[in-house]
């Protein structure tokens, strides 16, 4: 469907019997009619005039339903919207989700891009109907409230013409739309819309929605300007809070899954940019059977470590990976090496057991890449993780590459080789319902003028010049503070590789020192802030961003104390109703008549995550879409539109005609939402104490001592302990600890502390040691190319 005949905005009036929801596009030049029926009590009956008419063939058409309908009260108007998020029905009535406000938050390539406003839900049968009904109000009336905790207008985004829940380099370059799309991983909705899309054959008139984080910023860089956008896509796989989504379940899905895409582009005023960039990075919780109990009396759980000798689990999760990204899988794991009660360090040892067993089954070129560095020592010791973690960066951007794209516009009609990306254009509307209010000087995405240039109203065609081809993925023990530092130093990389990729630098680098670095930092460290409430709780901690901007310790050391209390308080008391709202927004958890409630249950951990208790085709034959032609049906049953006078559509108000500006349509409808979905019983704060402060980063030479060691010179591991790894040039004592037992580690040693070696396979620590072994040469060519890469590069500047 062209970006033109997407309908964007809607409005939904009622009579006794029928709800009318009455879609139209931006340039008001096509008028849909849905019509849902408020008689069936537990069904939902839905009904699509297939007929496209005009803005005053529409309002006809209501005006005779009006008439129709006046002895029981007539058709009045009840709310305007911007698209459905779908249906859901507990032990009583069915309810609709609509999006009743939104905002602009960005635009890539003239496709805007939307944040949710507020959303109301809407009951469906009519009083009468539902006053007769046989179900516990107070139990469904707790679940619908339960539904409200998850909060719309909370990073939750979604494009009527641009495909968000994909990548830039899959939108280009994989021709999927309409249901595919919505089953995708990353659209949060899709349960919830899952019934009208089936039924209706089509996405028309519900909108998907992601959830994550959002940002678009303008910069400038030697006089040059260009447009970062920064999105973080959440997972509705294995989804919930802290402590009751954590490793990997049996299909392979992990807790805390975020794909993170940085796309850049050339700000050209009145124009289509001539190139686009994006890098895609993961993030995700260790792919281990793994959990921990929440508790009131212990600010740190013990981990729990499930075992599972083939690792099937891990495998299909790799699998996934490999499916969505391709080759090669570079996993940066930045967990503890070292601790005095063992806890990360369990992880850090089964997590590399189970990448030498996957790899032994694996060719060469598809072995998956495991890095290590112990990150929280390292921030600890050196001035500088930054620039370790820029080197990872380089090196993984060397591997996989970036996706740039080159761009042309040509007339709608006329036929290109390359891949159409679609119609776009600006929004006509600049009411405060569709964007914030413009300020003065700001150059946030928000405030770009709604209405785009003609320029932007031609098809444009995207010609890939090169592809991004496997991904880094990263992880600490939550995903959040950690991962969000490296994902920053990764950006900060490719930041530098897609300016250069765009002709806008001469050298693909941004030194860490430059303002744009610390810009892009406070877009990071936002970003790291929202997904950190999201899962747990509390803003991250940013202790080495707020060293970069030379923040006073004792602040930090204050804002560190304030989070942990904070995400303590929210694990500990909030998060077991929050893991309850997200399995029934998810639809993970379906109640049923004479079966225990949600709330009865054991801790979220214990079920499955599948639907309780029901199959989806069961569900579907309990809750069959009928069509419904009942007294006050949409009169006009030809498909051909109603001939009129096309001059007749000037006089058409915004509004209903005046013939329909009657007090008894004009009045609040019955239906008007009682109740908002945006309307929590828990109020989730957000804290961002920053000071403004100096950087604090000397320029200086950085030397890495490599060790690595193989498990088999046959099936090399890939292995590469960047935790043994020093920043400053000097070996760690800590170190002593680890290699001591792994050494002498054989493959049959079950030790959770060790890395399981074999004995042939010692390594010192002097990389002077290591060239003169030879060790290097016969590691495999992840480890060669990376040793090789490292010695060549001398001072490294990110």
């Amino acid at each position: 469907m062209a970006c033109d005949e997407i309908l964007q905005k809607f409005k939904l009036y009622e009579t006794r019997s029928n709800f009318y929801l009455v879609g139209y596009n931006k340039a008001r030049t096509i008028w849909r009619v849905l019509k849902i029926d408020r008689l069936e009590a537990s069904d939902l009956s839905i009904y699509e005039d297939k007929t496209i008419y005009s803005e005053a063939e529409c309002y006809e058409l209501l005006k005779r339903v009006h008439d129709g309908n006046r002895s029981t009260g007539g058709l009045k108007f009840v709310t305007k919207c911007y698209g459905i998020v779908g249906f859901v029905r507990f032990l009583g009535p069915y309810y609709m989700l609509l999006i009743t406000k939104r905002r602009r938050v960005g635009n890539i390539c003239g496709h805007i891009v939307y944040e949710v406003s507020k959303s109301d839900i809407i009951t469906l049968p009519s009083p009468i109907v539902r006053s007769n009904m046989a179900y516990s109000k107070d139990e469904n009336s707790r679940y619908k409230r339960l539904l409200c905790t998850v909060d719309l207008t909370k990073d939750f985004f979604f494009s009527y013409s641009y495909n968000i829940m994909r990548s830039l380099q899959k939108n280009l370059c994989e021709e999927n739309s309409g249901q595919v799309l919505y089953e995708t991983m990353f659209v949060w909705n899709e349960f919830l819309s899952r019934s009208i899309r089936h039924h209706l054959k089509n996405t028309i008139w519900t909108v998907a929605l992601i959830h994550g984080f959002f940002k678009q910023s303008n910069f400038s860089v030697l006089g040059k300007n260009f447009r970062l956008t920064l999105i973080a896509r959440r997972s509705r796989h294995f989804a919930g809070t802290r402590y009751l989504k954590r490793g990997v379940n049996e299909k392979g899905r992990v807790a805390n899954d975020v794909e993170t895409e940085q796309i850049v582009f050339e700000d050209i005023p009145d124009e289509i940019p001539a190139q686009i960039t994006s890098v895609v990075q993961n993030r995700g919780s260790i792919p281990l059977m793994w959990s921990q109990e929440t508790s009131k009396l212990n600010i740190r759980p013990d981990i729990i470590l499930h075992k599972d000798e083939e690792y099937k689990a891990t495998r299909l999760h790799f699998d996934n990976l490999i499916m969505r990204y391709g080759h090669p899988i570079i996993i940066l794991n930045l967990i503890k090496t070292k601790e005095k009660k063992p806890r990360e360090s369990l992880l850090r040892a089964e997590f590399a057991k189970s990448i030498h067993m996957i790899n032994k089954d694996l060719p060469e070129e598809e072995r998956l890449r495991f890095l290590h560095w112990d990150l929280s020592k390292h921030a600890r010791r050196d001035k500088n993780p930054l620039l370790t973690l820029g080197r990872v960066a380089a090196y993984a951007l060397e591997l996989t590459g970036i996706f740039h794209c080159g761009i042309t516009s040509e007339a709608p009609t006329s036929d290109s080789s390359g891949q159409t990306f679609g119609e776009s254009s600006g929004d006509e509307e600049t009411s405060t319902d569709d964007m914030a209010p413009t300020v003065s000087g700001s150059t946030n995405a928000e405030n770009i003028e709604e209405s785009e240039p003609a320029s932007f109203r031609r098809k444009l065609v995207m010609k890939p010049i090169a592809c991004q081809k496997g991904i880094l993925r990263t992880n600490c023990i939550d995903c959040l503070d950690r991962t969000n530092v490296a994902q920053y130093a990764y950006g900060l990389v490719a930041l530098g590789r897609q300016l250069h990729a765009l002709g806008l630098i001469d050298d693909p680098k941004v030194d860490l020192d430059a303002p744009l670095a610390n810009d892009l930092m406070n877009i990071y460290e936002r970003m790291g802030d929202i997904l950190a409430f999201q899962y747990g709780g509390s803003a991250a901690h940013n202790k080495i961003f707020c060293e970069r901007r030379g923040q006073w310790k004792a602040a930090t050391q204050s804002q560190e104390i304030i989070r942990t209390i904070q995400r303590y308080y929210s694990n500990a008391y909030l998060d077991s109703e929050k893991q309850d709202a997200i399995n029934v927004f998810l639809g993970h958890f379906q109640p049923q008549q004479d079966k225990p409630a949600l709330w009865e249950l054991d801790s979220d951990q214990h079920y499955n995550l599948g639907r309780r208790g029901h199959s989806f085709t069961e569900d579907l034959a309990r809750s069959f879409i009928k069509r419904s032609f009942s007294d006050g049906n949409i009169l006009v049953e030809n498909s051909d539109p109603v001939s009129i006078n096309n001059g007749g559509t000037e006089n058409v108000s915004l509004g209903l005609p005046p013939s329909l500006q009657s007090e008894e349509i004009t009045e609040l409808s019955d239906s008007a939402p009682e109740i908002s979905a945006t309307d929590t019983g828990l109020s989730y704060s957000r804290f961002y104490p920053t000071l403004p402060g100096r950087q604090l980063f000397p320029d200086r030479r950085h030397t890495l001592l490599n060790e690595f060691s193989t498990l088999d010179e046959s099936h090399s591991s890939n292995f590469l302990d960047l935790d043994w790894l020093s920043s400053s040039g000097n070996s760690c004592e800590d170190d002593i600890y680890d290699r001591s037992s792994i050494i002498n580690s054989t493959p049959g040693n079950n030790s959770m502390e060790n890395v399981i070696l074999t004995d042939a396979e010692k390594v010192e620590t002097s990389l002077d040691h290591l060239d003169n072994s030879g060790i290097l040469n016969h590691a495999g060519t992840f480890t060669d190319k990376f040793h090789q890469w490292v010695a060549t590069e001398g001072t490294f500047c990110f």
